[in-house]
């Protein structure tokens, strides 16, 4: 199998993106997925519906809107001009910005549903040991759910791998800054390079699998403590 200098370009472009990418979630989705796990808020279903939202939005309309929400005209676009770092589309921390909401929903979920299967019993005991609530997050609630953890991570890494739509809305199509593996193998296609897509795709089934495979052979114990 042989790959080529814009193949492995794009494949450590797409291993960085999904790195950066898991890192900001796991700070951002964390408190996250604590507050959807704990609280008892009526707003907790909208708020749980924003953040599955990128689960059923198709990946152009997400990237419709982050596209004007980031441009010249947007929000996010005059604050960014304003600070002096420029637009973010059709730049990488551009798809970095995009990936993060595009891929919100699977570090999330599995982090609440990490949470939630803690249940009340253990930071009951924490409070009675005087831990304060952020001692007992570290020292009780982090621990128990490490296998969410790892889980959202891995989940979270492949999926921000496997972005097309998105990406490709936002950042384009600009080799060694935005042509992320999804996209190289697009161009493969639509150049009728068969065989450099079915080379540069096989790494990514093979990858795809492999996460799979870690996923369903190490999977946590659903049987916690209540």
């Amino acid at each position: 199998m042989h790959l080529s200098d814009s193949d492995l370009q794009a494949i450590w472009l797409t291993i960085r993106l999904a790195s950066i990418v898991t890192l900001i979630l796991l700070f951002v989705g964390t408190p996250i997925a604590w507050w959807l796990a704990r609280t008892k808020a009526w707003w907790k279903g909208p708020i749980g519906a924003v953040v599955a939202l990128p689960l059923v939005l198709p990946p152009s309309v997400l990237g419709f809107y982050l596209l004007l929400g980031m441009g010249p005209n947007g929000p996010v676009g005059h604050l960014t001009e304003a600070l002096g770092i420029g637009l973010l589309p059709f730049t990488f921390w551009g798809l970095v910005v995009a990936s993060v909401f595009y891929s919100l929903p699977f570090m999330v979920q599995p982090l609440q549903s990490a949470f939630e299967s803690i249940g009340e019993r253990p930071l009951e005991v924490a409070a009675t040991l005087r831990a304060s609530p952020l001692d007992a997050f570290f020292t009780v609630a982090v621990p128990l759910a490490l296998p969410g953890f790892l889980s959202a991570s891995i989940l979270t890494f492949a999926h921000t791998v496997g972005e097309f739509g998105v990406v490709l809305m936002i950042g384009g199509n600009i080799p060694g800054e935005t042509r992320v593996a999804s996209v190289q193998i697009y161009d493969h296609v639509e150049a009728l390079e068969y065989m450099q897509a079915h080379n540069l795709a096989a790494v990514m089934l093979v990858f795809s699998f492999a996460v799979l495979l870690t996923i369903y052979v190490w999977r946590p114990n659903p049987k916690r403590g209540v």
